[in-house]
């Protein structure tokens, strides 16, 4: 079976099961309740992977920030980023965002070429930020609800539209698509302690600040995930008092 028909029989299993767990078409905002009808599915594979990354993950990250200097994991991090970056382009394009996604098409460009594959990122000294947007923003941008929060293996903290987006994502990244599996397979693994080297911050916060671990996490993603939706400038609560 090739891959496209992987993926449409697997959308052909999942959008009647979107059908219950895609909360209705609006947008939840972080300070409104968690859609969360899966909690007892959600903390036992929280608590899953939470073991795996104590035990393999964690510590490999960990002594990778140790081992390699920081030019070099510098130099890493924005290797993976540029690679990133068609994606990001493509979904400017679907989310309405000409000027952004000129901005990173020479973006891409100029890290490419001058920054030596994107190991250095010589783009953002022009004046061209990075941006992130993947396909789970821009289904929120089309009007899609949030939905049920979902705990992935490995992959960890997501929600049910976010989850959808991860398919073409998947279809349009490089790394997965790389054919040769000895190199792919490698390129993924360093991806992977890559980002896992950038949460070692975040984990110390989680396991100091928080009495329930789980809980934390799950707003603490769709806090992030509301901010980048709306590009770092989300509307405000508002508030209705009485008279």
């Amino acid at each position: 079976m090739t891959p496209g028909k992987s993926v449409h029989h697997l959308l052909l299993f999942i959008c009647p099961l979107g059908t219950a767990l895609l909360n209705g078409c609006a947008v939840r905002p972080p300070y409104e309740d968690a859609f969360d009808p899966l909690e007892s599915y959600n903390r036992a594979m929280y608590s899953i992977n939470d073991h795996i990354d104590r035990a393999a993950i964690k510590p490999v990250a960990k002594a990778y920030t140790k081992v390699i200097p920081d030019p070099v994991r510098s130099g890493v991090h924005n290797f993976f980023s540029n690679l990133w970056e068609p994606l990001t382009i493509v979904n400017d394009v679907l989310q309405a965002k000409p000027r952004q996604g000129l901005q990173d098409g020479m973006r891409f460009f100029w890290n490419t070429t001058a920054g030596f594959g994107g190991i250095f990122d010589v783009a953002s000294g022009m004046d061209l930020p990075h941006h992130d947007e993947d396909f789970g923003q821009t289904f929120a941008v089309w009007g899609a609800g949030e939905g049920a929060y979902i705990v992935l293996p490995l992959l960890g903290p997501s929600t049910f539209r976010d989850t959808i987006g991860l398919f073409p994502d998947y279809a349009l990244d490089p790394v997965s698509r790389h054919r040769e599996v000895r190199e792919r397979n490698s390129l993924i693994v360093a991806r992977a302690i890559d980002t896992r080297a950038q949460l070692l911050t975040a984990g110390k916060v989680r396991d100091t600040a928080a009495l329930d671990p789980y809980i934390f996490t799950r707003e603490a993603y769709r806090q992030l995930r509301w901010n980048r939706i709306y590009d770092g400038n989300p509307p405000q609560e508002e508030f209705d008092f009485e008279e």
